[in-house]
């Protein structure tokens, strides 16, 4: 991918869900297939919410629940995860059994669109916040690369002598373009992993990547469903666990007791307003660390949370702490012209497969 949209802003669907007492739960991340998924949720007590997790994987089991579907459960779920907190009265992360509100992160800029100016400026504030670690997306351009991961390091270097360095190629090589661009990159920079480096399901790929380069693979988090773990797992494909914190605070815990079975490290990734998988985090023995997007909020929404000392300090708000403003958001709705339907989610023409690198001009035009 490593596309971007020029205005900066991305839509995310917000839903939310009311109980006959009152109280309502909100979820973020998608609203595919609601209707489809809602009626393994009506009438039902919030509370039951792993059970009720599994009714709506047995909503779809017909058509399957991969792609954006999981996406509907996903924001079902963690509105679920709410309610059940906010009727205990407590925030989420103590619910689930958390001990400390502390969740490490890592800094992640989504910075392919950003010049060099403005990426110093951008890892020069998350310094002084305190992180020590920042992944770069990149993988079209060595050279470049190199030079990027350096001003970071530079940045971070405040902090640590010797920060983590990671990069997120987003899918976009075959096996062979992997190895030779991550060995030649790693004459001279210290990798600590390489993300998404081959196509997501790709098991032997991605275990042969493994054992020819020093950095960890890391790859996960378009994976839909427990299931889809299992191969990359068993073929020793993934040294650090992902997953997207868009499908859900149950999927999270499963696939992270899943990587805790085989001695691996989870990691939750795409961090912004999908704040209950931090909760999440501070419940499970294997997080090693969260992708910290922004320091804001999204537009109409507010989170019960400090960025600190590298990572994210969770309140005590009953639930997950997102609140939302339904009327200031109504508002905006009407005058919507960010709305756009390219973007970081499209796969580039030709991803994979070139022979040389391409310019950022060459591969928009």
């Amino acid at each position: 991918m490593n596309g971007y949209i020029d205005s900066g802003l991305t839509e995310v669907p917000i839903v939310i869900l009311e109980t006959d007492a009152g109280i309502t739960g909100i979820g973020t991340g998608s609203n595919q297939d609601i209707d489809r998924l809602f009626p393994a949720l009506e009438g039902e007590d919030p509370r039951a919410v792993t059970a009720l997790y599994d009714r709506m994987l047995a909503r779809v089991f017909k058509a399957g629940h991969a792609g954006a579907t999981f996406g509907g459960i996903g924001a079902l779920d963690m509105a679920l995860w709410d309610l059940k907190a906010k009727i205990a009265g407590e925030p989420l992360w103590r619910v689930l059994g958390g001990r400390d509100r502390f969740v490490s992160g890592y800094a992640s800029g989504l910075d392919i669109a950003l010049d060099d100016e403005k990426l110093a400026a951008f890892y020069k504030t998350m310094a002084e916040l305190g992180f020590t670690s920042a992944k770069l997306k990149g993988g079209r351009d060595l050279d470049a690369d190199r030079r990027r991961l350096q001003i970071i390091g530079d940045e971070l270097r405040s902090n640590t002598r010797h920060p983590a360095l990671m990069l997120d190629a987003n899918e976009s090589w075959n096996l062979k373009q992997a190895v030779r661009y991550v060995t030649a990159l790693e004459n001279g920079t210290d990798l600590t992993w390489v993300e998404e480096p081959l196509r997501r399901w790709d098991a032997p790929g991605h275990a042969r990547l493994s054992n020819a380069v020093r950095a960890a693979v890391a790859t996960g988090e378009n994976l839909t469903g427990l299931e889809q773990f299992r191969p990359l797992l068993d073929a020793g494909g993934v040294d650090i666990v992902q997953v997207g914190c868009v499908w859900g605070v149950t999927h999270f815990l499963r696939v992270a007791h899943l990587a805790h079975a085989h001695d691996l490290p989870i990691s939750p990734v795409g961090l912004t307003s999908n704040q209950a998988v931090a909760h999440a985090a501070t419940a499970v023995p294997n997080h090693l660390v969260t992708e910290v997007q922004d320091l804001g909020s999204p537009f109409g929404m507010t989170i019960d949370q400090e960025i600190v000392d590298g990572g994210i300090v969770l309140g005590d708000a009953p639930g997950h702490g997102v609140s939302i403003d339904e009327e200031g958001i109504v508002a905006s709705q009407r005058d919507a012209s960010w709305l756009v339907p390219a973007g970081p989610h499209v796969r580039p023409n030709r991803a994979g497969l070139r022979l040389v690198a391409e310019d950022d001009r060459a591969e928009r035009a």
